[in-house]
């Protein structure tokens, strides 16, 4: 099992809350923990692991979204069902890679970048489609 990179936990979360216009006492209230709590975890501190589940949901992630970003994964997006209430329901697609996957295809059958222009491409698509909160 890789360690956990709680640096990088703590970025995503920043961001996050950030792209959701959030202050970190909102996002701590929103969250039903402490300002201090929250804090803690956007300095790369560890927390308890009910923590890290109440961040998810504050930040419209599914449950085990922060333990998978420390573990070097990235977070499934989370919405309320509208049809059936407390209902949680997880995106479990992947965007960025499906982006990936169709910047590849088409830019092999339309132009004459070789593979790692295209992949550099592709990469270059998915980080800017991650900085507008698209993906």
């Amino acid at each position: 099992m890789p360690p956990r990179d709680l640096t990088r936990l703590a970025q995503a979360v920043k961001a996050r809350r950030l792209q959701l216009g959030l202050a970190r006492t909102k996002a701590a209230a929103e969250a039903g923990i402490a300002k201090d709590t929250w804090k803690r975890v956007e300095e790369a501190n560890p927390v308890r692991a009910l923590n890290y589940a109440k961040i998810d949901h504050a930040l419209g992630w599914a449950t085990g979204s922060c333990d998978a970003i420390a573990e070097g994964g990235r977070p499934v997006r989370a919405s309320d069902s509208d049809a059936a209430p407390n209902v949680v329901i997880a995106d479990g697609v992947d965007r960025a890679q499906a982006v990936r996957q169709v910047v590849e295809s088409a830019s092999i059958g339309v132009t004459d970048l070789d593979a790692p222009q295209i992949r550099a491409l592709s990469a270059r698509i998915v980080e800017d489609l991650e900085a507008k909160g698209i993906i």
